[in-house]
């Protein structure tokens, strides 16, 4: 989307609730920011809102959620992510794969949304709320289908944060396996973190939390392959779908739906890896991108029926359990073939 002028005042009002929600976040790291934008917007939606606020809050939920995205390369740093692709590759592979089936298994035996179906499942396999802010524009999906599945994917960080250290415990993880649990089977970064930190509170050091850090963080790159793939999936699914209809349809071209900003969040990985920019300057970067997912699920909540949501949210909740539990299980059934629980 073009920026215009008018586009202002609505973006105003979207960084003006995500401000209270971001401080929440920082709070509660557990639930995040994110969470509290989306939660917000949606309670705000109950009242009626000027018709010229309209397009700068589309502005934020498309654009700059994208540009957000770009930001979040700055805490990349590629050497590392070598250094733990090499032990971690195999497991990725697997539970990316084994979530992504048990998706598209269990939303078409459920009756579920495509669309939700999809950012429930790479939600779960990549990265929870940035795969899915990624996502979103190159699916076209709905606000509804992004608030549907940040909220699933939040439920099971929650749950993650308290059952995941025991349970690594009952089970004689080591340190290493652990973060390796941890950084392939949690969410979002900051639930990572958390039962990162449970862990190594009670190991008395912090293996478990910087292995499970940096998987996460390699983890996150997986949003560059899966969503060319997806633009890739939607241009022929809209070329079948309309060839019969327009010659239009049947000449859309990826370059309209093609992941632009996913190009510049590669670019701003290695900008990290090989400049010497100052730790400071690459976290400001990256607070500022967190910031701005922040504003664009605001946005999403705005334009969110929360009444649709409750409805229908058995169902995604469910698909979310099951991707969760697969994930979880094959990460740790992969690393004991390999050798490094």
């Amino acid at each position: 989307m073009k920026f215009e002028k008018r586009m202002f005042i609505g973006i105003l009002t979207c960084f003006i609730i995500a401000v209270p929600a971001w401080l929440l976040g920082k709070i509660v790291p557990i639930i995040g920011g994110p969470v509290f934008g989306i939660l917000f917007g949606m309670i705000l939606a109950f009242i009626n809102r000027p018709e010229k606020l309209e397009s700068g809050i589309k502005y934020t939920s498309k654009a700059i959620l994208q540009y957000s995205i770009i930001l979040l390369g700055f805490e990349m740093n590629l050497f590392n992510v070598i250094k733990v692709g090499g032990q971690s590759l195999l497991v990725m592979v697997f539970t990316l794969s084994s979530s992504f089936i048990t998706a598209y298994l269990v939303g078409k035996a459920m009756k579920i949304d495509g669309k939700t179906t999809t950012l429930i499942g790479v939600g779960t396999s990549i990265c929870g709320g940035s795969a899915i802010a990624a996502t979103a524009p190159v699916i076209r999906a709905k606000d509804e289908d992004v608030a549907q599945a940040i909220s699933t994917i939040f439920l099971f960080n929650i749950i993650a944060v308290f059952i995941f250290p025991p349970l690594g415990h009952m089970l004689g993880l080591s340190d290493t396996g652990f973060g390796m649990w941890a950084g392939t089977a949690i969410n979002d970064t900051s639930s990572v973190v958390a039962a990162g930190a449970s862990w190594s509170s009670a190991a008395g050091n912090n293996t478990a939390l910087a292995f499970a850090t940096i998987v996460k963080l390699t983890r996150t790159l997986m949003i560059v392959p899966i969503t060319l793939v997806l633009a890739i999936y939607t241009t022929r699914k809209i070329r079948r779908e309309n060839s019969n209809e327009s010659a239009e349809g049947s000449n859309y071209s990826i370059a309209k739906i093609f992941p632009w900003f996913v190009l510049g969040f590669v670019l701003t990985a290695i900008l990290n890896t090989f400049l010497p920019i100052p730790d400071t300057a690459s976290s400001a970067l990256v607070q500022i991108g967190k910031f701005m997912i922040v504003m664009a699920m605001t946005a999403i909540g705005l334009n969110t029926n929360l009444k649709k949501l409750l409805t229908n949210g058995l169902k995604p909740i469910c698909l979310g359990l099951c991707c969760w539990f697969v994930v979880a299980v094959v990460s740790l059934l992969v690393q004991h073939f390999i050798g490094m629980l």
